[in-house]
């Protein structure tokens, strides 16, 4: 099974993808859309999806950010085909372990924005540090350091794209959200952008393809 909003995001993120590079990645939609709608068990499709990243080198950049689309697949669709309490199984448990270095924090705001759906909420950046990702509690100490430079840089709602891409540059290399930060602080500036809005956004990328990928998954999404 194939979550409609998760083969859209499919669509957007390959579109935006073709749009700000070289490579044409749009006939790649059918294909990874096909891996998300098999039969097959979650393990199968992640090797399944590696495979399409292998032959496809141009598409490297992307394959984190859509296993991540894969994961966020199995929780709205595939687990209903599931025992009520698969998540909570041996099993699941091995692949959780098998798969701790893969995807990103892309996965947490996929997730936020589905229960802003399911709650008929807005997103909004504030609700998802302190609701969502709870980063003022004790017990979520990971969450404050990985999102640390979202925590202290929320003043950018109000400022323009290219001071999120001059704070996004200044970033250290090893910071987590790095690559994300960019698209993210852009998504969450503007959560329903016009297409002026769009270009601005993608006239200050600093990696376009990416950016814009990620950033047309996240407006898909929502």
């Amino acid at each position: 099974m194939i979550d409609p909003k998760v083969e859209s995001a499919i669509e957007a993120a390959l579109t935006a993808f073709s749009e700000y590079s070289d490579f044409n990645a749009e006939p790649f939609a059918e294909v990874i859309a096909g891996v998300f709608d098999s039969g097959e068990d979650f393990m199968s499709k992640v090797d399944m999806m590696d495979e399409i990243f292998d032959d496809y080198p141009q598409l490297e950049a992307l394959r984190e950010v859509f296993f991540d689309l894969l994961l966020v697949n199995f929780f709205s669709a595939d687990v209903k085909k599931l025992e009520d309490d698969y998540l909570d199984s041996p099993e699941w448990e091995a692949i959780e372990e098998e798969t701790l270095d893969r995807g990103t924090e892309l996965l947490n705001l996929l997730l936020y924005l589905n229960e802003c759906e399911d709650e008929e909420i807005e997103p909004g950046l504030e609700d998802y540090l302190k609701e969502f990702l709870l980063v003022d509690e004790d017990e979520f100490q990971d969450e404050y350091r990985i999102y640390e430079p979202v925590i202290s840089n929320q003043a950018l709602m109000e400022s323009s794209v290219s001071e999120i891409a001059k704070v996004a540059r200044q970033l250290p290399e090893d910071s987590e959200l790095k690559e994300l930060f960019y698209p993210v602080m852009c998504f969450f500036q503007n959560t329903d952008p016009s297409d002026a809005e769009t270009a601005d956004i993608a006239a200050n990328a600093i990696e376009q393809e990416f950016d814009m990928a990620v950033f047309e998954i996240l407006v898909s999404f929502k």
